[in-house]
Formats: C-alpha cells, structure tokens, sequence
C-alpha cells in the first residue's frame, strides 16, 4: 500500500528529530526553478498571490529570498511539515525501520516540489494550486504538475502493492491525472465522520487528526493488506460497514 497526503503550510526548517538517511526530491529542479520565480514577488504581492496575512506574507517573502542560500540547510519532509497531521503522524518515536518503511510506503503532494518522500530534503515555501507563473508556460500549478507527477506516483503505488489509501484533502487530486491513476491502481478513500445532531458529518480539524493517525498506524504496524485498515481506531473513530460504499471507507465516531 501507499499513503497519499497533503504537505502542511506550516513547517520548520530545524529538528532535533534525526531521520535515518536523506534524499534528494525527485523534482527538486522544478522545485527551485518555481522558488526561483517567486523571488519575484513584493511582500503585498505574495499577500496577494498566496492570501497570507502581512506577517505570514513576510515570512514568505524572506524564505523565497534566503531559498537558493547555501546557509538555508533542506531537513526531511516528514520532520519539515508541522500540521496537524504531521503531529499525529509524530515521528519522535520512530525507529529506523520506521522512517525506512514511510519512505516506501508515503508520498506527501507539494505545489513545490511535486511528489515527495518522506526523507526527500527540503526547505520552507508556501505554495498554492492557483499560483500562475507566467515564466513556466504551464499556467496553475495543477496545470504544471499534472503532466509531470502522474506516471510517478502510479509507479509508486504499483511498486508498492498497488494499492493507494488516499489520506489527502480533495484540493490535491487536480495536480494529477486522477482518472488515470483510479484505471490503473486500486484507490481507498478512508473518510472521518462525528455523529452529530442525527447526521454523520465531517469536521475537518477531527478528519486531519485521524488522518495522521490513521499513516502512523500504518507505518507502526507495517500494513500491507488494505482490509487490515478496517481494525484502525482512535477516539471513538472505527470502520463503520454500513455507510461504507465500495472503496469509500467510512470510520465513524459515534
């Protein structure tokens, strides 16, 4: 199985985490191609462009200045991304055979950098889907990345048993060819529900949560059979057979 997630917008370019190795992003050209460009761009410009507020907008402006720095040392992606999911992923415990396994086993979709592994060095950016750099030809970064991520990540998955547990949010699936990647893998959609007020509905904070869970009891418990998945519980969550539709699994907290 693969994992498929989405890169945080917070992330730290410093850990006193240790990761076993590291890697080279195999898009890391177009990576500081695309940093590259944006250099381009005032602080009100990334506001903008990236909807951040002043001071995030300023943050921005310096890491995509200090980007091409040899100062401006990479750390592993999984130690870099610091969102909610990434803290309930928590790879503070992680053994060696840990890391090794998620980099086998996990692929992160970053508007920067393209498809990532877990032990791929990087450094802090913020990037959204509908960035236009003109300089690229390629107009969004759905446009730009499509064309170019798709083959991969389906040789990922084949190469890891050919099944996809897609943890990501829906806002990832464009940067792909996701028609192709549903014909030529098996694609499981884990969804996170709270019975609420007679509904079974999603909230997002609660879903990223389950999310990063959901990968750390994966990688813990080296899962390679998708149907193991369905014994996965935390708070309250547990595989729910009756709302669950073909490989739209629901894991409701009631």
């Amino acid at each position: 199985m693969l994992i498929l997630i989405s890169p945080a917008k917070t992330m730290t370019g410093t850990s006193k985490l240790k990761a076993p190795a590291e890697t080279l992003p195999r898009f890391s050209k177009e990576a500081n191609e695309i940093a590259l460009n944006m250099t381009q761009f005032s602080k009100d410009e990334l506001a903008r462009i990236l909807k951040l507020s002043p001071k995030l907008a300023t943050e921005n402006y310096l890491r995509f200045q200090e980007f091409h720095s040899e100062d401006n040392k990479p750390l592993q992606a999984i130690l870099a991304y610091t969102g909610v999911v990434f803290k309930n992923i928590n790879p503070k415990d992680f053994s060696k055979e840990d890391f090794l396994f998620a980099q086998e086993h996990m692929r992160f979709a970053s508007f920067c950098y393209g498809l990532l592994r877990p032990l791929d060095l990087i450094k802090p950016y913020r990037m959204e889907f509908d960035v236009k750099l003109p300089e690229l030809g390629y107009g969004n970064m759905y446009n730009y990345w499509r064309p170019r991520q798709t083959q991969l990540l389906i040789d990922d998955i084949k190469k890891a048993g050919n099944t996809l547990i897609y943890l990501a949010s829906m806002d990832i699936q464009p940067s792909f060819d996701w028609k192709k990647v549903e014909q030529s893998v098996r694609v499981i959609t884990p969804e996170f529900r709270v019975w609420k007020n007679g509904k079974a509905n999603t909230i997002v904070i609660y879903a990223k949560m389950a999310r990063g869970q959901m990968s750390r009891f994966i990688i813990k418990n080296r899962i390679s059979d998708p149907e193991e998945l369905k014994s996965f519980s935390w708070e309250g969550f547990c595989y729910d057979e009756k709302m669950s539709e073909g490989d739209k699994w629901v894991f409701l907290q009631s």
